[in-house]
């Protein structure tokens, strides 16, 4: 094959498989509508089983449903006949996935399952199929056609089957209101579960690390004190201790190139007032996306009493992974 024509056929994988997923829409209708329903109200759990590539799409698809609320399992349809199926409840929902709807150790299990007294889902690509005939609720995934040239290796037909485990995972989702904050109790690890769950008030400078001087101090002292809590710059505060203005080490470069002659000077006289400010309580992705909007690298976390308690850092941010990808 020339350059081409391997894109070419590149491209021509990619539609077929879209317009696969593509004729899913006119499907979603009764049948999708009373499985969410099935699933939403039962009492178990989501039991989901397939064959060799449709098993690892089951897979896929109980990792989904877990993700977002939706306990599920897999159970493998040899395993099943050789014990497993005592994982299976009455009160749980079972989803089939078959292409042909005659897998041979599935259709040995949908008698146990009946016998059991569970719900039956089938995803198949054959109603006329014992699956499809013995199933309590039929989601067509046929294809018209797999991108393997020879018709043979599941493609398109999987495609299309792990894009209906998503539309019910995310009409369940719905049906759930299954929140952001459960999402990320849901996912603790990684820069996903931080940038929905880790709070400024756990990752901010505190206490005696945060600079502070007063209105009335002269630049001597700020510098000493940014120097001292190495963060590039420090909080200006009244006498009553309440947030005023904020001082960067670029505030004192710009001074500097404007004049030498800073006797004299306090912290007042060079401070930017209303500084961008943060609560503890927010989440720290959030102090990151507002850095980004107003071009800064720090914020100061104050209290309702406006003082500054804390300051986070876009270095630290970062380190911590919370920078989108």
């Amino acid at each position: 094959m020339t350059k081409d024509e391997i894109i070419e056929k590149g491209r021509e994988v990619v539609r077929l498989e879209a317009e696969s997923v593509a004729a899913l829409e006119d499907r979603i209708g009764d049948d999708f509508a009373d499985a969410v329903e099935v699933i939403y109200n039962s009492k178990g759990r989501v039991v989901l089983t397939g064959m060799g590539k449709s098993g690892l799409i089951a897979r896929k698809i109980v990792a989904t449903l877990n993700s977002t609320g939706t306990a599920a399992i897999f159970l493998h349809p040899t395993d099943a006949l050789h014990g497993d199926l005592g994982m299976v409840r009455r009160e749980d929902v079972v989803i089939i996935i078959s292409k042909s709807g005659m897998t041979e150790e599935l259709s040995r299990l949908i008698p146990m399952f009946k016998r059991l007294g569970v719900k039956i889902i089938a995803m198949s690509g054959n109603r006329n199929s014992e699956l499809g005939r013995e199933c309590d609720i039929y989601l067509d995934i046929s294809v018209k056609e797999e991108a393997c040239p020879h018709d043979l290796a599941p493609t398109s037909s999987t495609t299309a089957t792990l894009a209906m485990g998503d539309a019910l995972s995310v009409a369940l989702l719905e049906m759930r209101e299954f929140t952001v904050e459960d999402f990320a109790f849901l996912h603790p690890g990684g820069s996903l579960g931080k940038r929905l769950s880790l709070k400024v008030e756990e990752i901010m400078v505190k206490g005696d690390g945060v600079p502070v001087v007063n209105e009335s101090a002269d630049l001597k002292e700020v510098i000493i004190e940014m120097t001292s809590k190495r963060l590039g710059t420090t909080t200006v505060v009244n006498e009553d201790g309440i947030l005023t203005g904020i001082i960067t080490d670029g505030d004192l470069r710009r001074l500097l190139e404007k004049t030498m002659d800073i006797n004299g000077l306090t912290a007042v006289d060079v401070m930017t007032k209303n500084p961008k400010v943060m609560r503890p309580e927010y989440l720290a992705s959030f102090a990151l996306q507002q850095m980004e909007n107003f071009n800064i690298t720090a914020l100061i976390v104050i209290d309702d009493d406006k003082k500054p308690i804390g300051i986070i850092h876009l270095h630290d941010l970062i380190k911590l992974g919370l920078q989108s990808r």
